[in-house]
């Protein structure tokens, strides 16, 4: 059996060692690797909405969340349940994926407005108290400018992604849209938490 291997010429501390080349797999699947590697930086990593880890990781965590709404039951879009969920901070980055899922080819990423209003200051086109948010969600607005939702989300989203709109309220992002509509009154105060009772 022939040895194709050869030794280096030099040594360490009298240690010899022999040249021998990684297997040819080995090799092809590296340089693969480094093929593959720009359409995967494009794809995942540069820039398109939906597509990084993040954003996955999100999308995910909702569809988890709605099999935790049976601990919250059927909420109703009122303006207490606005209200309070908007000061929840775990149920409104829920809302905030429901809204970076369907909302920012209108409205921005952080609700800075594009081609719907800013979402983020204090002047309201469609809304003159804080239930009108999922009223609008709800059934649309502007001659179906802004479309209806409720044949595309759960009740319950519509309440949290309400939450999370009523929340963004006064944050004023830089480089938003102006105002478009009228200022409106502030939101009610976020109403006590409704006490637990008791187990027998």
């Amino acid at each position: 059996m022939t040895d194709n291997n050869h030794k280096l010429d030099h040594s360490y501390d009298g240690i010899e060692e022999y040249d021998n080349p990684l297997p040819g797999w080995w090799k092809w699947l590296f340089v693969a690797s480094i093929a593959f590697s720009p359409m995967y930086w494009v794809f995942y990593h540069g820039g398109a909405e939906g597509r990084s880890v993040h954003d996955i990781y999100d999308v995910a965590l909702a569809e988890n969340t709605r099999l935790q709404f049976a601990e919250i039951g059927d909420l109703e879009p009122n303006a207490e349940t606005i209200v309070r969920y908007s000061h929840k901070k775990n149920w409104v980055r829920v809302g905030e994926v429901i809204f970076k899922t369907n909302c920012i080819s209108c409205h921005g990423r952080n609700g800075e407005g594009m081609v719907g209003p800013n979402l983020t200051d204090e002047y309201f086109k469609y809304i003159q108290n804080v239930e009108d948010i999922a009223k609008v969600v709800t059934n649309g607005a502007g001659g179906n400018a802004m479309p209806a939702w409720k044949t595309r989300l759960h009740p319950n989203e519509i309440v949290l992604v309400s939450a999370y709109v009523a929340s963004l309220r006064g944050e004023n992002v830089e480089g938003g849209k102006g105002p478009d509509g009228r200022e409106i009154p502030p939101w009610p105060e976020a109403p006590p938490e409704p006490e637990k009772e008791a187990t027998p």
